[in-house]
């Protein structure tokens, strides 16, 4: 009977703790035995109480077919115990059968289905089904090895636990568990067989610290896992100071692992020119493990009987793991169109910026799919909406600066065991300046994949010379279809302007996008079919070095549109019929190109460099186009303008007339403003000529050791690339200008790119180009510099290494929800990455272009060649192992003003993070500062003082 008993008590241990030195033992009651050899000893042992003499005997007292360590065994009996129990300890188990009591010492450790215990001491009292834990003091006075406590409602950690194994209740002294992402501490814990926790004297914190920074103090609390944390009155206390901030109850969600849904508070403020104001709050909805819904709104209170406006924003986040995942969100904005808040007091405030349109939307859409072989393919990348929105609602400093926004939603699909696939795509373009947006709906494309046509007649290649023409020889195709809308009406001009046009206009109107104006916006569309065939004729070599391409293009485009020219001699114009017309246009060009490439080795006897290298490729092409001006169907050059005259009183008339202003006819194409493209006005016949040179050098390894690659290339100049051309079939001016680019990168980190344009043509006094060279005049020149860009980038970012100011460390977890994420004020509020110490990155930037011959006059002064001038700066600076700043400007030399300036700051709190931007000039100037706690849990616990462009 007392050898069930035991087996029965150690099958009902529940525990584990860690390791801990042994403390003193309770006696246990005394019960006279005699020895074999006459002696008495106490207990039922042995003489013989050493440690291992105590295991042997403790194996054969338990098992008696034991082999191995008896500090661990497992053992399954019926009654209440359902599972196998697991038990150990490092210094010992002690019994007493009588009391029914069991010791294990020194890093005990029990489990027992879900259970599991740790501790330095356990105590198990099978006779009333109790469990006892605690730690034990080491040698320096100091607790080592309290208990922790592992069950289904989660893990803990005490100074002393209770716990019943038969009723699975439990009372925990100078507990702390974790409870989703924040932590429970309390002076005493009660559990009971729903694993819920009353706790008495209770602290909840996101600071995963033993003694942590900041907490929710509570006399009462409880804790059902991984729903929520309810309390009683509450008070805020940071840095062990009480704080007034506190409410009469407390409910802190705990989610495990599915999301929940639940209330997103607001934050509130004060906005100078707007009033009292609550932001960014609104409802979670998570339906399903598959969707966050996010909807929140902000509502000024504005001044007296005007209201300051409001906003609305939804934002779903959906994801399909091995499918696609994708975030939609949806932001409307109404504000006053008018300040309806004043300052009467001096202040360096920028002038009120008046918004183009009080009400603004925003659309963001990005869907992104995980690829399969042989399976379409739908994506989406979406950011439209009102064209003042980002100026006046963001403070994302890109987006503010971006001048145009794409769009794209697009299906792709590959035919399977077929050359042919096909895609359709919506794209949008939006101009956030002028407010131009020019939509694509819709674009479909049917691409054939290159065809060798000797394969169709079953021909086997021979791979000699002469078969290898018709080896060489490919088609393919593509087709594509477009209807192009866009809000901007085109300027209405015949030659520049300079022939009058009947409703005419030297610039452009744009029309808003409304439901009124529905019917000029379908008007203004360009549907259009494009064939375009790509015919590759091979390559072959020529003299063993020279490389020839032969090319033939070819390509067709239906318009649906057509325009009709007329003169009105009463009005001396033009009038410009648009009639819907289905019209042909083609064009064909052919050409030919050959290049080589010439190395050139100047080996130098150095103990770093080895020797430099210089590569010319040279190369000389040819292309010629028919002339379709005098087709009918593609130009009108027929028009007999009657009497209308030029600037210089010259006649403009049909061609061949004595007192025409060119041997040329006048052509108008009929489809002006389509893209599909245009056949050529005039022949062309032109040769281009082009010499591209690379120089590198060779030099011995830094870092070879083991002799394998003993020399590396660096390269001296990247590119020197010139290119010019004469065209025979012109008229005039037959040599190309040459262009010139220089690129090169020191030291890895330096970018030089030049870019430089010259003319070897001569001007008259008005600044056009005259049929002479400007070798012929009496200042002899070869070439005269027209135009030239300057861009240096120079960029230094130190790789994270091991030293000690680049070691990572861990932080708490950011402030970031599971599903779904607020606009954030500040860009550094979520997470800064601290492995790099510091960066760099800056631009220089300049453009010349020449302003002509004609002198500046005290009415109109003479344009600067220097057009542009300016520089960037942008980067960050790590200060501590917790601080970084960061910051992005520049200068503008041309208007001598500080270019768009911004310095953010982080400083990591641990369990906290105070972050904050600061723009000092401009009409976006204020400030941003917000110290918040990092937890998802706790985002609205957090304090806020700005002074930006939306609240002065």
């Amino acid at each position: 009977m007392p050898l069930l008993a035991v087996v029965l008590l150690l099958l009902s241990i529940s525990g584990a703790w860690g390791q801990q030195r042994r403390p003193a033992k309770p006696v246990p009651a005394v019960v006279p035995r005699v020895n074999s050899d006459g002696r008495q000893t106490t207990n039922g042992l042995p003489a013989d109480t050493s440690r291992a003499a105590r295991e042997r005997r403790l194996v054969s007292a338990i098992d008696t077919s034991a082999a191995g360590d008896s500090l661990r065994v497992g053992a399954e009996v019926k009654g209440d115990i359902k599972t196998t129990v697991k038990y150990s300890a490092k210094d010992s188990i002690l019994f007493d059968v009588q009391q029914k009591v069991a010791y294990l010492y020194d890093d005990a450790n029990v489990d027992y289905g879900d259970l599991s215990l740790k501790a330095a001491v356990i105590t198990v009292d099978y006779g009333q089904n109790l469990l006892k834990a605690n730690g034990a003091p080491d040698s320096a006075g100091k607790v080592q090895g309290r208990p922790v406590f592992k069950d289904a409602g989660g893990l803990y950690q005490a100074g002393t636990i209770n716990y019943n194994f038969k009723t699975r209740k439990g009372k925990i002294a100078d507990a702390v568990t974790q409870q989703g992402e924040g932590y429970v501490h309390a002076g005493i814990v009660k559990k009971n067989a729903l694993n819920e926790i009353f706790g008495r004297n209770g602290q909840y914190t996101t600071c995963n610290l033993e003694h942590p920074h900041f907490h929710i103090n509570a006399t009462k609390m409880k804790v059902i896992p991984g729903e929520k944390v309810v309390t009683g009155p509450f008070n805020l206390v940071i840095s062990d100071i009480p704080t007034p901030l506190g409410f009469l109850f407390g409910y802190f969600p705990t989610p495990g692992k599915s999301r929940a849904s639940g209330l997103i508070f607001p934050t509130f403020g004060q906005s100078a020119d707007r009033g009292f104001f609550l932001r960014n709050g609104g409802y979670y909805f998570a339906p399903n493990e598959y969707i966050g819904l996010r909807l929140t709104g902000d509502v000024y209170a504005g001044n007296a009987e005007a209201f300051g406006g409001f906003a609305l924003r939804g934002e779903m986040q959906y994801i399909k793991r091995y499918n696609y995942n994708g975030l939609l969100s949806i932001d409307y904005t109404q504000r006053p169109a008018d300040l309806i808040l004043r300052s009467e007091t001096a202040n360096t405030n920028q002038p009120f910026r008046r918004p183009r349109s009080p009400k603004t939307i925003w659309i963001n859409w990005s869907h992104t799919p995980t690829p399969r072989p042989g399976g379409g393919r739908f994506s989406a990348s979406v950011q439209a909406g009102s064209t003042d929105y980002n100026q006046q609602n963001s403070f994302d400093t890109r987006r503010y600066l971006t001048p145009s926004f794409n769009s794209t939603i697009s299906y792709q699909k590959q035919i399977r065991n077929s050359p042919i696939n096909y895609s359709l795509q919506l794209s949008q373009n939006q101009n956030t300046q002028t407010g131009v947006m020019n939509f694509v709906l819709p674009d479909v494309s049917v691409q054939v994949a290159r065809q060798y046509p000797y394969q169709w007649f079953g021909i086997e290649p021979k791979g000699k010379f002469y078969d290898q023409f018709y080896e060489q020889i490919a088609i393919s195709y593509n087709l594509i279809g477009r209807n192009e809308i866009s809000n901007l009406e085109q300027p209405r001009l015949l030659n520049g302007g300079v022939i009058p046009v009947i409703g005419g206009t030297s610039v452009g109107r744009t029309i808003p996008f409304e439901f009124s104006n529905l019917a000029p916006l379908l008007n203004n569309a360009q549907p259009t079919i494009q064939h375009q065939f790509g015919i590759t004729l091979g390559n072959y070599t020529v003299l063993k070095y020279l490389s020839l391409n032969p090319t033939i293009n070819y390509g067709e485009s239906w318009y649906f549109k057509r325009l009709n020219y007329n003169y009105e001699p009463e009005a001396q114009a033009v009038r410009i019929d648009t009639v819907s017309q289905f019209g042909r246009l083609y064009n064909y060009s052919a050409g030919a190109s050959l290049s080589t490439n010439i190395y050139g080795i100047l080996p130098i006897k150095g103990a770093k460099i080895e020797a430099i290298r210089h590569k010319i490729t040279p190369s000389v092409s040819y292309s010629y186009a028919p002339d379709f001006s005098r087709n009918d169907n593609f130009y009108e050059s027929n028009l007999n303008l009657g009497a209308l005259r030029d600037a210089q009183g010259r006649l403009y008339n049909q061609f061949g007339q004595q007192n025409d202003i060119t041997r040329n006819p006048i052509a108008f194409s009929r489809f002006i403003g389509a893209s599909a493209g245009n056949a050529n006005g005039r022949a062309s016949s032109a040769v281009t000529i082009g010499l591209q040179n690379q120089i590198e050098m060779k030099v011995r390894s830094k870092n070879d050791t083991t002799g394998t690659t003993p020399f590396e290339k660096v390269s001296l100049i990247d590119g020197l690339d010139f290119n010019t051309g004469y065209d025979f079939a012109a008229d005039s001016l037959n040599l190309l200008p040459l262009a010139v680019t220089f690129r090169t990168q020191v030291a890895k980190k330096l970018n030089i790119v030049v870019n430089a344009g010259f003319v070897f043509y001569q001007r008259d006094s008005t600044g056009r180009f005259i049929n002479k060279y400007l070798f012929d005049q009496s200042k002899r020149r070869l070439a005269q510099l027209t135009t030239a860009t300057l861009n240096l980038s120079y960029q230094f970012n130190p790789a994270a290494g091991t030293k000690k100011s680049t070691v990572a460390r861990d932080v708490a977890p950011a402030n970031d929800p599971v599903l779904g994420n607020p606009v954030r004020v500040d860009p550094y509020e979520d997470y800064v990455d601290f492995d790099i110490p510091w960066e760099l990155s800056t631009s220089f930037g300049a453009t010349y272009q020449d302003p002509g011959p004609i002198p500046g006059r005290p009415n109109r002064p003479r344009a600067d060649a220097l057009t542009v001038a300016s520089l960037n700066l942008s980067g960050s600076v790590k200060l501590t192992q917790n601080l970084r700043i960061g910051y992005s400007s520049g200068y503008d030399f041309r208007s001598n003003q500080v270019s768009f300036t911004s310095l953010d700051f982080y400083r990591d709190l641990h369990c906290w993070q105070i972050s904050g931007s600061w723009f000092p000039f401009g009409i976006r100037q204020g400030y941003n500062v917000t110290i918040a706690a990092k937890s998802s849990l706790l985002q609205d616990l957090k304090l806020n003082r700005n002074r930006t462009f939306q609240n002065r």
